[in-house]
């Protein structure tokens, strides 16, 4: 299991459209990839519990993934949350 702290830097936070591009990352993973923040952990695969975060920019949440994929996907979690990730 890989668990890293990540600050938000995307401009408008996790909203709708953010959201269903990080669902479709942390899909492409074997690991399993869930998001903890605000004291909610959620699958970061599901758009409903992902919604359910409401995230601004500058918050802090814990990428926490586990399986064989899963140092690459905090790394790609990571890029994408800290609007990097092409």
């Amino acid at each position: 299991m890989l668990t890293k702290s990540i600050e938000i830097k995307l401009p408008r936070g996790l909203e709708a459209r953010p959201v269903a591009e990080l669902v479709q990352l942390a899909s492409k993973y074997e690991s399993t990839v869930h998001i903890e923040a605000q004291s909610k952990k959620v699958n970061a695969k599901s758009i409903m519990g992902m919604m359910t975060l409401n995230i601004a920019s500058g918050e802090l949440v814990t990428v926490i993934a586990d399986g064989t994929d899963e140092e690459n996907a905090v790394a790609d979690m990571e890029k994408f949350l800290q609007g990097s990730h092409k």
